[in-house]
């Protein structure tokens, strides 16, 4: 084998070392326990090491809001597999609500402001995306117009936010979250087709 491949191995393997140590302690203490020389020590590598594959803490923590897109958006389409797509939509807002409440400071950074918000939305646009096309199947089995996909999604998506948010108060919880998530989203879905 090349030296040119074993090295590009290596490194792939360092890269990842360094976000699955970055991750367990995001997703075990928070973002603001997060540091180079943290993930350095977890991996068993100096600071300049974990440098040589993430410009700074920043450009960590957003490839962990990127890998938490991916997590969530495999979750999405684990539940757009229901042949039923009114059943298929309140799944979504359950699938969603169960991501937050499994992985609170994951959902913390991907939607937080540990991040910029417009490298927040470039790393959300695939699972946005996979509900706007939810919205857009939905809307034409029900024969419902919606004026705006964009501004329907942003409803949706700001409404299951809203239920993930309060599925961390302990009066309220994630299974209930979960069930007002799809309550709410239920709510909603059956007011466009009264309007259209």
């Amino acid at each position: 084998m090349p030296n040119s491949t074993r090295r590009a191995r290596e490194r792939a393997s360092t890269h990842d070392r360094i976000i699955e140590a970055a991750l367990r302690v995001l997703e075990s203490e928070g973002a603001a326990a997060l540091t180079v020389r943290r993930i350095a020590a977890d991996v068993e590598y100096t600071a300049p090491v974990v440098y040589q594959h993430f410009a700074n803490k920043d450009a960590l923590v957003l490839r962990l809001v990127g890998h938490g897109h991916d997590l969530l958006l495999a979750e999405l389409r684990r539940v757009v597999e229901e042949p039923d797509i009114d059943r298929r939509m309140l799944r979504v807002a359950s699938a969603y609500v169960r991501f937050a409440g499994e992985h609170p400071h994951l959902y913390e950074a991907m939607n937080g402001t540990v991040v910029d918000a417009d490298e927040r939305r470039r790393a959300a646009e695939p699972a946005i995306d996979v509900l706007k096309e939810l919205l857009a199947t939905w809307s034409d089995a029900h024969g419902v117009e919606l004026a705006d996909h964009d501004e329907a999604c942003e409803i949706v998506w700001g409404t299951l936010y809203g239920m993930a948010s309060l599925g961390r108060l302990g009066t309220v919880g994630t299974e209930r979250a979960q069930r007002l998530a799809e309550q709410a989203l239920g709510a909603i879905l059956r007011g466009w087709q009264t309007e259209g």
